[in-house]
Parts: C-alpha cells; sequence; structure tokens
C-alpha cells in the first residue's frame, strides 16, 4: 500500500491534511476497501463545534455504515456536495476526495496524529 506522505492519519482511518487555515478531511483507501461500494455519505453538519474524536458524519456502504470522526478539534466549515449524488467518488480515489473541512481549534494538534507509515503499522 502507498499512502500519501502529505497528511497525517488517525486510528479511526480519516486522513487530514492542512490547507491554508482549514484541514481537509477524508477516510483512507483501506476504509473504503473495508466497507465496499458507497451508497451514501453525509449528516455533516457544517457550523458544527466538535471535539477530537466526536462523530463528524457518516459513510453507508451496501454492507455496512460507519462514523467518521473529527481528526482535531474544531468547526465544520465545508461539506463535499458531490458526494451527495456520487458517494463513490471514494471508492474510485479516496486519497484524492474529501469529505469535510473544519477550521482547526490549533493546527498544531495534527501534529498528535499518525504520520503516513505509523498508519500503515496499524493495519
Amino acid at each position: 500500500m502507498s499512502l500519501p506522505t502529505d497528511r497525517k492519519y488517525a486510528a479511526s482511518h480519516e486522513w487530514a491534511r492542512l490547507e491554508g487555515d482549514v484541514v481537509v478531511v477524508g477516510i483512507t483507501d483501506n476504509a473504503q476497501e473495508q466497507l465496499g461500494d458507497l451508497v451514501f455519505v453525509g449528516d455533516v453538519n457544517v457550523g458544527a463545534a466538535l471535539q477530537a474524536g466526536e462523530v463528524a458524519g457518516v459513510v453507508e456502504s451496501v454492507k455496512a455504515a460507519s462514523d467518521i470522526y473529527a481528526p482535531v478539534a474544531g468547526e465544520v466549515v465545508a461539506f463535499n456536495e458531490a458526494l451527495n449524488d456520487q458517494p463513490d467518488l471514494i471508492n474510485q480515489a479516496a486519497h484524492d476526495t474529501w469529505i469535510f473541512k473544519l477550521k482547526p481549534e490549533n493546527p498544531a494538534d495534527l501534529d498528535n496524529l499518525l504520520d503516513a507509515a505509523g498508519y500503515e503499522a496499524t493495519l
């Protein structure tokens, strides 16, 4: 498996990449493989203030549903609306498809997440 090294990873299978002053969040390729064909991505509340580890949304596949967690504390500022009609974009390119963006309380909190090698070691 080749994981992008330009981001951090949560043990709960989210990836997080700082872009300017927001953190872009998606799920890992490993997570989408485990879930299978996604049929729904959502329940993300723009404007919600979340603590690290709190549920930010949900992904549902033909065989399971799974919560998506905030990798760091912050306010949700965007949801990828394209996923309303095409949740399978994540199946096609998990590391290129973001689910939500949040404005972190402290961008340095990303340092508490795993790097690519650390995440890979948890699999």
